[in-house]
This record gives C-alpha cells, structure tokens and sequence, in this order.
C-alpha cells in the first residue's frame, strides 16, 4: 500500500479532514498563495473539462449561444436593482485605481494614488447587470426575442472561510441569462434548464437529485422563483425565473406584437466548480476517488508487470493492439509502463485517482492469455480472457456508472426522513440527511430553524406528495412539506 493511502484520514474517524486531504492527495486542487482562491491542477481541470464539454453540448440543444461579458462592472449597474445588489454587496471585490507605481526605495510598488478610477469597478459576483444593460441594445422587438445565451468564466465571491472546490473567493461557472417576450416563455425556460441540469447530474455525474423550487428567503437575489436541484452532498444546480426586474432596472423594452411597449422577461441559471467537491463527497471512499466513467479523464489504466526488458517488449506489443481498439470505441485509456514507479505505487496511486478499470498484464499473462481486471467501484478483481476484453471492459464501464448512481441512489432514499417533531429533528440533523418536513410557508418559521440547527430549507420538492399537516416548529398549518438538511 502507498505511503499516500496510509495517510488518508478515514471518513469515519473526521470526514471534513478526509474530503481535504483527498482533493490534495488526488492532484485535483490546492490552496493558492492568493487569499482564498485555488489552483486546479491539470487531473482536477480535466473532470471540469468533461463535465463543461458535456453541459455546453446539453444547452446548445435546446438553442443556447456562447458569448462573453466583461470581468469589470461598473458599481452603478449594482445599484440599479436594489435586492439583487443587496444579496452580493458583502462579497463583491472592488477595484478603486488603474496604476500602480515604484516605490520611493526602488525595491516595491505602491498604488498611484493620482490614479484613482472616477467610478469603481466590481470584479463580477455575477452578470446580470452588465448583460442586461448589453441586451437594452440588442432588444427593440418582439422579433429580436428570445436571446438565449450562456457564458463560461470566473467569478468573486468574497469568503472568509474557504473550501476546495466547496467555497472559493474565485470558482468557474456558467451562466445562462435569456430574455423573452412573454413571463410564460421565460417560466418554461427556467424549468428547462432545471431538467437540463437533473438529467447531467443523474446521467453523466451518477447523482441523483431532488427537484425543487427555493423557499423566498433562499432565492437567488432578485429572482421571483428559483428552482434548484438538490444532492445528497448538498450541490445544486439552479435555474432563475427573474421576472421583468432586469428588464424594468435597465430599460430594456420591446415594441410587442401589438406594437405597445412592453419589458423583458428574464431568466438565470448556473453551476459552478461545486459540481466537483459534490461528485467527490457523494462517490469516493477510504481508498480515494470514486469517479463515474464518463466524467473519469482515465477511464482505463494498463500496468504491465515484468522481471526482463524482453518480458516488457512483448506486453508492449500486445498492450498496443487492445489500447488502440478501446480507444477506437471512445474509452479513454493510459498504459503506465514507466519504470520509475513500482507497480505497487501505480495500483495505489490510480485507486487514489478512482480511474475506474485498471488492467494488469504480466508474463504469465501472455502465456494464459489473459489478464487482471480490477473495477474502482467495488474493488473487485478478476482474471478474464484476453479476446474480447476490449467489448468486456466496454461493457464494464457501462455497468459500473449504473452501479455508482444506483449506490447513491440507495443511499439517498435511506437518508430521506418524514419528520413531524422539531425536538426528533434536532436531535437527528446533526447527523446528516433530507429531512421532509412539514412548514407554514412563514419567514419567521425558517429562521428559527436556522438559528437553532444550522439547518436550512433546502427546496419545496417535486414528487413528494402535499398531504395536509402541521408546522412541527409553530404548530401553525403548513402550506407544504419541505426538504431541510444542513448545507456544506
């Protein structure tokens, strides 16, 4: 066993130490010299690769266009929506001067204070306001609509307490912003993008999820309606339903079919790096990660085990044929024949990576005609003939993402709790889980809850049934069940 695994803390003995010391460990992420921001390392940017590859294909099927906005937003176009500005005025990060200058020691720089900006610019927390005051000249009709596009960044997002991938000053996202001639086209659009974004989570990352709306406090700021998808690991992907608030705060008006003037309706909808640090706490284990095939960059590790340089050259040749037909059929395959490495390390090293399929060749192998199969999954391992390993492994790799969601899956419904007893609820949240539970829809209810768990409301779920009840925390009627759980 690698010396790397043997210091992997356990889950069970501190699961916060685990999750950070597994990013690290596996060569995802590390912290930056920058306060509160990371670095994604090239292992780590290849799985954002895929899952970015894989959404922007997803959105331009339903008619979404790329574009790109600025970094910079003038701090005037914060305060034109006033909630909107309000849910992100104590993260945002200004820039107040354009030059800096040498310092009277010759040794440093210092800000040019003659170089202060007449207006202050805000590194973006996000868009909206710079893209809706683009789209007031993009939009003079009915015709124009709708304008659906999407862009990738970076955004700031000040935190004073930082995570990898979690909760970062700096993350990668996207962000979708539409505008419509019609609150119904501009509904559908944000409930589409929500399926949009169940269907990646539960297809490609092996999630599943829970569809929902945002309770108003939980809102994205500036929203009417949000709508979330909520994992067991507490990741969400939501979609915005904005109204005209946009459309109103930036005078974008278009002449209707009617030839009236009427405002813009609006829609948001984002995920983040986050997505990351949900597909490692949902999968992985003690052993390290647990990725699912398709989001894996290595789907498929060869490691050769052999006494002589002969011995090598002719698991060389053989490794060839099957590498080139696996990656013939899409699979992503690496074949470590490095010598510097003992094959112990490799075995360790690409568990700890959570590749999902490792094969291992030996001499002996060659005159068998087979070969080791080992699956990340469950740890399983197996010798299997060497014709026709390239449709096994194909169809391993099949199995094993529907094996990772249906574990998750598993584990998600026997950690979903019909709750009615606040003093049960509170004694139990600690420990984790969805709890569904019964509210009277009132702001001061879901403080309380809160303040007193740290838990919060994470949505009002679809595919629940509504039954009648009473608020466990007011003892008022409850307009609906809820899912509460305690957020990373």
């Amino acid at each position: 066993m690698a010396k790397e695994l043997k210091e992997l803390t356990k889950r069970s003995t501190n699961y916060s130490e685990w999750y950070n010391q597994l990013v690290v460990k596996a060569d995802l992420a590390e912290q930056s010299d920058v306060r509160g921001c990371m670095v994604i390392k090239p292992y780590g940017y290849a799985i954002w690769e895929k899952m970015q590859r894989i959404l922007d294909d997803m959105f331009k099927q339903t008619g979404v266009q790329n574009a790109y906005f600025p970094l910079l937003i003038p701090k005037s176009f914060l305060s034109r929506e006033a909630e909107h500005v309000e849910g992100f005025a104590k993260e945002c990060a200004v820039v107040t001067h354009y030059r800096l200058k040498t310092n009277e020691t010759h040794d440093g720089v210092v800000v040019d204070p003659n170089a202060k900006l007449e207006e202050e610019l805000i590194i973006r927390p996000t868009s909206e306001t710079i893209i809706w005051n683009t789209y007031k000249n993009w939009i003079k009709s009915y015709r124009d609509l709708p304008i659906l596009c999407n862009q990738w960044c970076n955004v700031m997002r000040w935190e004073m307490r930082t995570r990898l991938f979690l909760r970062t000053s700096e993350f990668l996202w996207q962000e979708g912003h539409t505008a419509h001639a019609t609150r119904e086209e501009a509904e559908d659009r944000a409930k589409m993008m929500l399926k949009v974004y169940a269907d990646f989570a539960e297809r490609y990352m092996a999630v599943p999820v829970v569809q929902g709306v945002k309770s108003e406090t939980e809102r994205f700021a500036g929203a009417l309606d949000t709508y979330t998808i909520e994992a067991m690991m507490q990741e969400r992907g939501t979609s915005h339903f904005l109204g005209q608030n946009f459309g109103k705060a930036f005078d974008v008006q278009f002449l209707n079919k009617e030839n009236k003037p009427e405002y813009a309706w609006a829609t948001s909808w984002g995920v983040s790096t986050r997505l990351m640090g949900a597909l490692i706490m949902t999968h992985s284990d003690d052993n390290g990660l647990v990725l699912p095939p398709l989001l894996a960059p290595i789907q498929v590790v060869i490691i050769p085990i052999y006494k002589n340089e002969e011995q090598l050259a002719e698991i060389d040749a053989k490794v060839a044929g099957i590498q080139e037909k696996l990656q013939g059929m899409g699979i992503s395959v690496k074949y470590d024949n490095a010598d510097n490495k003992r094959p112990g390390f490799k075995f360790a090293d690409y568990e700890l990576k959570g590749v999902p399929v490792r094969l291992v060749l030996g001499a002996r192998d060659l005159e068998n005609g087979t070969v080791e199969v080992m699956r990340r999954d469950t740890l399983e391992k197996e010798t299997v003939s060497l014709e026709g390993i390239e449709a096994y492994v194909e169809q391993l790799l099949k199995d094993m993402q529907q094996n990772i969601y249906q574990k998750a899956l598993d584990f998600r419904n026997a950690h979903i709790y019909e709750c009615d007893n606040y003093d049960e609820f509170k004694a139990r949240v600690k420990d984790g889980g969805f709890f569904l539970c019964h509210w009277d829809g009132t702001a001061e209810t879901e403080a309380r809850i809160k303040e007193e768990t740290q838990a919060t409301i994470r949505c009002v779920p679809y595919g629940y049934e509504q039954t009648p009840g009473t608020d466990m925390v007011s003892g008022k009627p409850a307009k609906c069940r809820v899912i509460i759980a305690r957020a990373y």
